[in-house]
């Protein structure tokens, strides 16, 4: 059978309201969405700038920046013109574009967090070859298999996708395309899609998942082997900012793309996605900043020397 697909656009639904809500929900996005490109640009430019911070946990920490940037660009920016505008359209092959990008970042997310768990339990269970283990082409080919992995995902998916017909309704119970609405507007038989992205989203969340289970089993067991207390603390600060950032990032990933279709409403479904495509990209800065002592010493540097700087300008 040929693709039979009428449906050249879409309309993102979003979140409906009167005019003052929509314009309360606009400020709020554009707020959360400046401070996220801000926080994960000075992560960024903290790591370049200072050579404290050119070590493999900073290498990756700056590329997770990077990702958050363009993860929170996907969606956002589109929502915010939706609201301003009140045109909601999308053309369907934008919308395909936006969910492959969208699902690429988040597989590439996921890969990225399994390496720096694994630099983790290099750093404390093996700390005298840290350094000959981590090295540049370790790191490096660990980047590389995030991203590509991350890029390989969304292709059986979304080859799935534009192979279902589209017939009428178009309009999309979300902010952005995402699969599972896309696929309730679908006509015909979607029952092999589903079980398609059922078994990629498994694939990518459990595999990904079990690699920082097994590293943080093993660093568990260092920790409690260690005979300072100091030292057991300080290996667990360490880690800790990233647990965060996993516990968060898994936790409404896996709501939303593990669980039973119908179980949940279409409320709640955008509210859960914008927790882990909004909220914690912003977080994720945050947590590393607060958690990180040498974070915290670039930043205060880079404010002394700015005060300096403008000190001297205004003599």
């Amino acid at each position: 059978m040929t693709n039979r697909t009428t449906v050249t656009t879409f309309l993102l639904v979003a979140f409906s309201g009167c005019w003052k809500c929509q314009f309360s929900i606009f400020a709020l996005f554009l707020l959360v969405y400046i401070m996220t490109i801000l926080e994960n640009l000075l992560i960024i430019l903290l790591i370049l700038q200072d050579l404290r911070l050119w070590k493999p946990m900073y290498f990756f920490l700056g590329n997770l920046s990077f990702l958050e940037i363009w993860y929170i660009s996907v969606t956002l920016p589109n929502l915010l013109v939706n609201i301003l505008t009140g045109n909601r359209e999308i053309f369907y092959s934008a919308c395909i574009a936006q969910l492959f990008i969208f699902t690429f970042l988040g597989a590439a997310e996921c890969y990225l967090l399994s390496a720096m768990a694994y630099d983790r339990y290099i750093a404390i269970c093996n700390p005298l070859q840290y350094t000959i283990i981590m090295q540049n082409n370790c790191v490096l080919c660990l980047l590389i298999c995030s991203w590509l992995g991350g890029f390989l995902t969304p292709i059986l998916p979304i080859w799935f996708m534009i192979k279902l017909d589209f017939c009428g309704p178009n309009q999309v119970e979300h902010y952005f395309c995402d699969a599972s609405p896309l696929v309730r507007l679908a006509c015909g038989d979607k029952k092999v899609k589903e079980i398609v992205d059922f078994v990629v989203s498994v694939l990518v969340l459990i595999s990904s998942l079990l690699v920082i289970f097994i590293t943080y089993t093993y660093i568990t067991l260092a920790i409690m082997k260690m005979s300072s207390s100091h030292g057991r603390f300080k290996a667990f600060s360490t880690c800790i900012s990233h647990l965060s950032v996993v516990c968060i990032f898994y936790g409404t990933m896996g709501f939303t793309y593990m669980r039973v279709e119908g179980g949940s409403t279409f409320s709640t479904n955008k509210l859960i996605s914008v927790f882990y495509s909004v909220v914690t990209p912003m977080l994720n800065p945050v947590i590393y900043s607060l958690r990180n002592e040498d974070v915290k010493l670039a930043l205060r540097k880079v404010l002394i020397n700015y005060k300096c700087l403008k000190g001297h300008i205004t003599w």
